[in-house]
């Protein structure tokens, strides 16, 4: 838990500077400019104000208290991290933030710094703020910059190109495409925010936040596919001109602000869930009309063309013998009474992964044990790791960035001899994934159309799991990357060939286990113009937790394929003695004939 007089201080500093801005109240989101799922240390003001490190919430200071709002997935550990007699905690669905604030008959101005918001949160605040009477008013720099004395300085690490053999198209080629999108929806140029956005188009990767190979950066994208990038120059490559091709002009973050000045009288494209609300405000000022609508390069970026297929199969059998060596190693240590802790567990993945051309973690591994497994997005560094115990599940979400590709992989292991409830409710899980996995559609199929293939053999018994079954993953880019999902509540986006997304259906019992199947899977058009899914992920499921007479035939058929697959690909990639563990973990499934398995369902 942060320290109770350090956060203390830091919540009467931050009160200070109110006061000096005139404001009752503070909205501190844990989003910094880009609004991007990952931050950089140096923009982790939620995490420095309060103590809590999740990837979601949201703090309000007032004079004399302050809360903090996040959703079911950190309602544990934000009890862990954050002093309760400095914050109150909320649940930022069930209490939703503003409503709270708009409660309290004190506050009468709240204050925001207009680059951590979105422009869509602006929007319906003022709404709401506008009913009570309530100002918000804009700051002309963040309160808690002030206050920051020993901030981490922003990286200096260098951006590099993108390489043709990975990206296949020039940033030319791209930026000529969207530019035509934007085109045809009457504006003159879009606003691009989302830095792995700016990545593809341009063909670039970067170092500065943790698990995503971006830069920060904003761009002006016109409907003729010129580009202005404002960014450090200093950062960028020799070269860079000749890299990106005709249109392309870098420019020093500075001078961004003009240049949407510049933008007086023209139209301009933008998401605003996606993108700061300062942008459009400043655009606003200037005279610029705006035009909403989803960000023209989402769905380009998410439609993989055949070199970065290439480059995520390569990237998939490459983090298929990580992976695996890792499971073999675990099944050796458990064997011989080493249970390990999660920590050591984690360290132990990375070490194999490292081995493989490695360039990053794709987000912070999931090293779950026992009863933690039961917490979907559990972080063993939030606390003391778990050490693994005889007769529980261990569960081990993970992915990482290569140079060619993204991975993210979810095995559940028995340590020991599972129980009979740990055989039955992983073969359900189990037999949700395969369901999706053989899935065949038609096009214009939405995820949320197939959703209930993973979650059906759970229904059947009054279960469920209460998250996504799927989400897009990016070419050496986001590990989330949209707009394809596969959820109850997913966008209505359709599944198009090139599309990669994740297959992970899970069960929790709270306090006890936990269960996830997770593969990455590729959207595949067959020789009939269906759809299908072909199944990149390579490493083996615990077979000691698969009950074969839970599975139908159909079901052991697609299982024992996928593990001679598993097998074929991976047995002259791997050591003596995972080769031998390998050989044993996708032996051949059968059952008697006389449980489900005995027939085609």
């Amino acid at each position: 838990m942060a320290d109770a007089k350090t956060t203390a201080n830091r919540l009467a500093m931050v009160r200070r500077v109110m006061c000096s801005a005139g404001v009752d109240a503070l909205v501190v989101p844990r989003e910094d400019e880009y609004l991007g799922e990952y931050v950089a240390p140096s923009s982790e003001r939620l995490r420095w104000l309060s103590g809590f490190s999740g990837s979601a919430g949201m703090a309000i200071v007032l004079a004399d208290s302050a809360a903090i709002f996040v959703d079911g997935r950190y309602t544990i550990q934000v009890r862990e991290q954050v002093c309760p007699d400095l914050f109150e905690i909320h649940h930022l669905i069930d209490e939703p933030p503003l409503t709270w604030l708009l409660s309290r008959p004190e506050v009468k101005h709240i204050g925001y710094d207009s680059r951590v918001h979105s422009y869509a949160w602006l929007l319906a605040s003022e709404t709401e703020c506008h009913k009570r009477g309530v100002h918000l008013v804009e700051l002309s720099s963040n309160p808690i910059d002030a206050c920051w004395q020993d901030r981490p300085p922003t990286s200096g690490q260098p951006v590099s190109i993108h390489e043709m053999q990975y990206c296949g198209e020039t940033s030319e080629q791209k930026r000529t495409r969207i530019g035509a999108l934007i085109g045809a929806q009457q504006a003159d140029v879009a606003l691009v925010t989302q830095l792995d956005s700016i990545a593809w188009l341009l063909n670039l990767r970067g170092n500065d936040v943790p698990r995503l190979p971006v830069f920060p950066a904003t761009a002006l994208l016109r409907r003729d596919g010129g580009l202005t990038l404002f960014a450090d120059p200093s950062k960028f490559p020799r070269g860079l001109n000749a890299h990106t091709g005709e249109g392309f002009d870098l420019m020093p973050q500075a001078q961004l602000g003009q240049a949407l000045t510049d933008l007086a009288g023209r139209t301009v494209l933008s998401d605003p869930s996606i993108s700061n609300a300062w942008l459009h405000l400043r655009c606003l000022e200037a005279g610029a009309h705006l035009v909403s609508g989803a960000d023209p390069i989402a769905l380009a970026k998410a439609i993989k063309n055949s070199a970065e297929l290439r480059g995520m199969r390569e990237a998939h059998v490459r983090d298929g013998v990580a992976v695996t060596r890792f499971l073999a190693w675990l099944d050796a240590e458990v064997t011989a009474g080493r249970l390990h802790d999660e920590a050591r567990l984690a360290d132990t993945l990375l070490d194999y992964r490292r081995t493989q051309e490695f360039r990053d973690l794709s987000f912070d591994t999931i090293s779950a044990a026992g009863p933690n497994s039961a917490i979907c997005h559990y972080n063993h560094s939030n606390g003391t790791p778990a050490r693994l115990t005889q007769g529980s599940l261990y569960l081990v979400d993970s992915g990482a960035q290569y140079p060619d590709g993204t991975t993210d992989i979810t095995r559940t292991i028995s340590i020991g001899e599972p129980r009979r409830e740990h055989k039955q409710m992983f073969t359900r899980v189990l037999r949700g994934h395969i369901a999706l996995a053989r899935a065949v559609f038609p096009a214009g199929t939405s995820g949320i159309q197939l959703d209930v293939l993973a979650r059906q053999y759970l229904w059947e018994i009054g279960r469920d799991y209460d998250h996504g079954t799927g989400h897009g993953v990016g070419a050496y880019l986001s590990v989330h990357e949209g707009p394809q999902r596969i959820s109850k509540t997913a966008s209505s986006t359709p599944l198009v060939p090139g599309m990669v997304v994740s297959n992970e259906p899970g069960y929790y019992q709270a306090g006890d286990y936990g269960i996830r199947c997770e593969n990455l899977q590729l959207v595949m058009q067959r020789d009939d113009s269906m759809l299908c899914f072909e199944t990149l992920s390579l490493a083996p499921f615990d077979r000691r937790l698969i009950d074969p007479e839970l599975l139908s035939a159909e079901d052991l058929t697609w299982l024992n394929q996928y593990h001679h697959r598993v097998r074929s690909t991976l047995l002259g990639l791997v050591d003596h003695e995972t080769a031998q563990w390998l050989k044993r973990a996708t032996e051949p499934l059968d059952f008697s004939g006389t449980g489900p398995g005995a027939r085609s369902d």
